[in-house]
């Protein structure tokens, strides 16, 4: 298997959250660095998605598929009915 090539990062994080880390590396037997890599891979894919919908709802915006913002407020507000409207959909 190929080696990947690495490079160190540091960081000052709070003294709960650097115990929390050491608490989860001990209780799954990994390194510290194995759990930081861990979450720092799983925020960037988190971040990297929000910002694909971000683009992709401001390309609909461009293109006018828009809901109304009242038509939105009269949706919402009918949810606690015995008859709630359909949802909304762009015009």
């Amino acid at each position: 298997m190929a080696q990947t090539e690495t490079k160190v990062l540091t960081a000052h994080v709070p003294l709960p959250l650097a115990e929390k880390v050491d608490q989860m590396a001990a209780r799954l037997e990994r390194s510290r660095g194995w759990i930081v890599k861990q979450a720092l891979m799983a925020w960037i894919d988190q971040e990297e998605e929000r910002r694909r919908l971000t683009l992709e709802a401001l390309a609909d915006v461009d293109a006018g598929q828009v809901i109304d913002h009242q038509a939105v407020q009269a949706w919402a507000d009918s949810l606690d009915t015995d008859k709630p409207l359909s949802v909304p959909v762009p015009r």
